[in-house]
């Protein structure tokens, strides 16, 4: 397994950060693997892959570009440069473009595990071409929807600040994604290949979150490192949810939406991502929803989180149980 070694200042230091540039190179790797998690991913896929495949086939100098820095268990570096936040895609990108040839020669050998295809030999455009295509997945793939991709991102963020003032880091930290946990003795199990152990106490550690699920490691010399992780659970898949017909009927189907998100406790800021409704919107929901003590609500850190009572269990259960023939699609 690979682990670092953590100090209490690296941790106390760190941050949660969005970046546009590993949201994409996330949608990269789906687009590559064509597998998908949940069905908002299959429709995300059946959407884009013929026109992503289609790019491929017309460069395949690109394509052996991709399947060699995707590599089988380690990512070309060079693809994957430290996130800092609260840059734009153009910035971010441009570090892939920037990079040395030579460097991302060497970053390829030891993604694929061995000698390079012979079509890569001195060849100088690589970073080019891997900027390129990143940035057209941006463009096609990811840009048309960054808004709400944004969101739930943040929404997750949130999750985890709320999951760190409760439990502490190793709460935070365990399950990030798999074969991330969070070992005793100031070590941080970051994936579970067999590379030595880095020290990284006194640098900066960025956790940046994606909505695929995808996740990797980087870093920049000693100074900085990042663990990108997936979203958690109901947050990747906001595409649509069921809402009994009989429900909605009853509260109205936004509000009912509302409701039928809180199988798990979310904030305000959680509703607004997953529902796409406004913040005006979900605050007015929730209000009659506590009204009716179909909600609660506790605080957990600086979040409030709520989540149905009894009362809205038996609700929401009784309306499912109903079977699917009497079921509307909430689109959020």
């Amino acid at each position: 397994m690979g682990w670092w070694q953590v100090n209490a200042d690296t941790l106390a230091g760190s941050r949660f950060v969005l970046s546009p540039l590993a949201e994409t190179f996330a949608s990269l790797k789906l687009l590559h693997s064509g597998t998908a998690a949940h069905p908002g991913e299959r429709a995300w896929l059946d959407a884009r892959l013929p026109a992503y495949r289609g790019r491929l086939a017309a460069d395949p100098l690109t394509a052996l570009l991709v399947r060699c820095g995707l590599g089988q268990a380690w990512i070309a570096d060079f693809l994957t440069p430290t996130p800092y936040g609260g840059e734009t895609f153009e910035t971010e990108v441009a570090r892939v473009r920037n990079a040395s040839p030579r460097d991302a020669r060497g970053h390829l050998v030891r993604s694929v595990g061995g000698p390079l295809p012979a079509a890569f030999a001195d060849r100088d455009d690589l970073p080019e071409r891997a900027a390129a295509l990143l940035t057209a997945v941006w463009e096609e793939a990811v840009r048309p929807d960054w808004e709400r991709r944004r969101r739930v991102l943040e929404a997750d963020v949130v999750a985890r600040t709320a999951r760190l003032g409760q439990g502490g880091w190793a709460a935070a930290l365990d399950g990030l994604r798999p074969g991330t946990r969070w070992l005793g003795g100031n070590r941080l199990q970051v994936n579970l290949h067999e590379y030595p152990p880095r020290e990284i106490s006194g640098a900066q550690l960025v956790l940046v979150p994606v909505t695929p699920k995808a996740g990797w490691v980087s870093w920049e010399g000693y100074e900085r490192y990042a663990l990108v992780y997936p979203c958690a659970g109901a947050l990747t898949d906001v595409g649509s949810t069921v809402v009994p017909e009989s429900l909605g009927a009853l509260l109205g189907t936004a509000r009912a939406g509302v409701l039928v998100r809180l199988d798990s406790p979310l904030s305000t800021s959680q509703l607004v991502a997953v529902t796409g409704q406004g913040l005006g919107s979900v605050g007015r929901h929730l209000r009659v929803l506590l009204d009716a003590r179909l909600v609660e609500r506790r605080r957990a850190g600086r979040s409030v989180l709520y989540s149905r009572t009894a009362a809205g269990e038996v609700l929401v259960t009784a309306q499912r149980d109903k079977g699917t023939g009497g079921s509307a699609v909430y689109r959020s």
